[in-house]
């Protein structure tokens, strides 16, 4: 079947991220004058654009959704079908992410996880196999038109409002802070010596320092801060690898299924603790029905306070970063973190000696766990957590995530990371300007009908324990099947 189209379809991937429809906000939240016509996506389905070319494939929604195996991946953006098995090895975000989408419509998450489109139209035009067929809708059908739309009009309006722009100044003051902590604790130790005293503080420095660099490389994880991707990729390698040790690979490769694919199990990595923990209500079930019964997890809540606070950045961090690294042949970040290891040595060894420098690193890194654990887990671990729902975009963020009260401290401690629904929403956009944009997503989240959670900070620490509580009741009770609390909606 051939579906003759009448404008170039490999431009619409551009023109989806470029075109303003409808009406548009100031920052203030008032409407402004749109500049711009109105172009549906059936306009541009049914070719009303007027610029020749070459017919396509249509295909249905039922066709498209079979093709959803790691040796058959198919992708729709905006409206096109693209085959990527192929090239899901080379994806940069890994072929996991590719995968966790094949069969689905990924307009919206294509649109979140991507700053430079012109450099990634390029990698799409050969994968162009066809289009939906001009009688399909631009979603599947358990989605909702209108709440898509509506998400992806806010997005247009926030472009408008330029709040994908980056503050270069904003991100040079971060990195100072960086800098002043570690040139403090150098001249502590040059200055009074290595002390106990002196080693306490010294370390308290560079824990923070530490915390401070994981929030920024996150930063740099996800925008293109200078002109050039190369020169942002650069700094994430400083940051995280020449200042925290860590692999930026390792890294970037779960955090891009965590964005695309949160809170679902198995595809977001975060939330499969392996032996360790059982979260959400689908885990706990499954382990419990199959007798699997790693630790005791009626006391995970303690085991968190016990094991995952200080040992998370340490060992398990650490651990996943080296196997990684070794496994795959990362030189170029093997390089990068030796470099954090030789820095430490010629700064500290002279005064604390090779095995003394070491228990030093560690024991800053046993310091800053606590504080990167909390921060990372209070927004998703009381949250929603389900198998492959194939929600929309909006709708599978807000549940998955929630935000903590914003205060100058809050928003320094958590390095924005209190706004995690804005940042999960809108993941390319810069930290500085996520309360700038929080109220036009809490007045979405209202029109819909979708619950915006946000509470204080202590009360989202406090329901990480309550939460792991929570999973660790419904795993006793499939367990020694009492079946007070299970149903057998929640097997998976």
């Amino acid at each position: 079947m051939k579906f003759e189209d009448k404008h170039a379809g490999n431009g619409s991937l551009l023109e989806e991220g470029q075109q303003y429809l409808g009406e548009k906000y100031q920052a203030n939240g008032k409407p402004v004058a749109n500049g711009r016509g109105e172009v549906s996506v059936k306009q541009e389905a049914n070719g009303k654009c007027g610029m020749p070319r070459k017919s396509l494939n249509v295909y249905s929604w039922q066709e498209i959704q079979k093709h959803n195996q790691e040796a058959d991946q198919w992708l729709v953006i905006n409206r096109k079908v693209y085959d990527v098995t192929g090239w899901a090895n080379r994806h940069p975000g890994g072929s996991q992410v590719l995968n966790h989408c094949a069969g689905e419509d990924a307009t919206d998450i294509f649109r979140a996880m991507h700053q430079d489109l012109d450099l990634v139209k390029l990698y799409l035009k050969p994968l162009l196999i066809g289009e939906l067929s001009p009688e399909e809708p631009s979603q599947e059908r358990n989605k909702s038109p209108q709440l898509v739309e509506d998400f992806q009009e806010l997005r247009r309006t926030l472009e408008a409002m330029n709040m994908f722009s980056v503050n270069p100044v904003f991100f040079f003051l971060l990195f100072t802070q960086i800098l002043i902590l570690e040139t403090l604790a150098l001249l502590m130790v040059w200055h009074f010596g290595s002390g106990w005293l002196v080693t306490v503080f010294i370390s308290l420095l560079l824990a923070i320092s530490q915390v401070q660099c994981f929030f920024l490389q996150h930063d740099f994880g996800h925008l293109c801060v200078f002109t050039k991707s190369k020169w942002n990729h650069l700094m994430q390698k400083i940051v995280m690898s020449h200042f925290k040790g860590l692999s930026t690979s390792w890294w970037n490769y779960r955090h891009s299924q965590h964005h695309v694919k949160t809170n679902i199990y198995p595809k977001d990595p975060d939330v499969d603790m392996g032996a360790l923990f059982v979260l959400g209500e689908l885990q706990p079930v499954k382990f419990g029905k199959k007798k699997i019964r790693y630790i005791n997890y009626e006391k995970q809540h303690l085991y968190f306070y016990m094991v995952g606070l200080p040992l998370l950045t340490p060992v398990y961090f650490n651990l996943a970063s080296m196997q990684m690294m070794y496994l795959r042949r990362y030189w170029a970040d093997i390089a990068w973190v030796s470099s954090f290891y030789i820095r430490h040595f010629i700064t500290f060894g002279p005064f604390y000696g090779i095995f003394g420098t070491i228990l030093l690193i560690y024991f800053v890194k046993f310091l800053e766990s606590p504080w990167v654990t909390l921060v990372t887990q209070m927004s998703h671990v009381p949250m929603k957590m389900n198998k492959e729902e194939n929600q929309d975009w909006l709708s599978t963020q807000v549940l998955a995530t929630c935000n903590v009260e914003q205060s100058f401290f809050n928003d320094w401690f958590t390095g924005h990371q209190n706004f995690q629904i804005e940042h999960h929403l809108f993941p390319i956009m810069p930290r500085h300007n996520y309360h700038k944009v929080a109220p036009l997503v809490r007045s979405l989240c209202a029109q819909h009908g979708l619950q915006y959670v946000k509470k204080p900070l202590l009360e989202a620490f406090g329901d990480i324990a309550r939460a792991l509580k929570k999973s660790a009741a419904l795993w006793m009770d499939a367990y020694y099947e009492t079946g007070s609390r299970v149903s057998t909606s929640t097997h998976m």
